[in-house]
């Protein structure tokens, strides 16, 4: 793209030995009057969980200390292909419990922030305001619970569950 004797790099550029290169496939933009060079990318660029962002994601699979979730929102943009992540119950509320079943089960819809990318698996945590279980499901019949006087209660066959329940349960699409 040039030298640095000539332009300075800018988004989507880099600089190695002397000389600028770009990131990516894209259009050249020069700004003469700052020396400066850039690329715009002619792809979008892809939606990656990064530590802080928040997800929507469904349980698939629960067990006694953890929570295996397919993440398929990142900060509400909706991805083609999920992301497996992992919620342990450490970092799941912020008081303690005994069994990941009295946070979440599997087949709910929880909202989540990322807190750790260690080894490129997403950890996430349920513990703060507004994260916790969006949409739960019962664990007799499948229907959806209702969130009444308290408590999370099947309409359907009358079962009542307990969750880690986000401030807006039902509420979110």
């Amino acid at each position: 793209m040039g030298v640095v004797e000539q332009f300075l790099p800018g988004a989507g550029t880099y600089e190695q030995e002397g000389t600028i290169y770009s990131n990516f496939t894209g259009t050249a933009k020069i700004d003469l009057r700052n020396k400066r060079v850039t690329v715009v990318p002619n792809t979008r660029i892809p939606e990656l969980p990064r530590e802080g962002t928040t997800v929507l994601a469904s349980v698939t699979h629960a067990q006694e200390k953890m929570a295996t979730v397919s993440i398929w929102k990142i900060n509400g943009k909706s991805l083609q292909n999920p992301f497996t992540a992992i919620l342990h119950i450490s970092s799941s509320s912020p008081r303690y419990e005994r069994n990941m079943a009295d946070v979440c089960k599997a087949g709910d819809i929880i909202r989540a922030r990322v807190i750790d990318m260690t080894n490129r698996i997403p950890q996430l945590t349920t513990a703060g305001r507004g994260l916790g279980v969006v949409k739960a499901f019962c664990s007799s019949c499948g229907g959806i619970l209702d969130f009444t006087t308290r408590r999370l209660q099947c309409p359907s066959c009358g079962n009542v569950e307990r969750r880690r329940l986000a401030e807006d349960y039902g509420k979110t699409e």
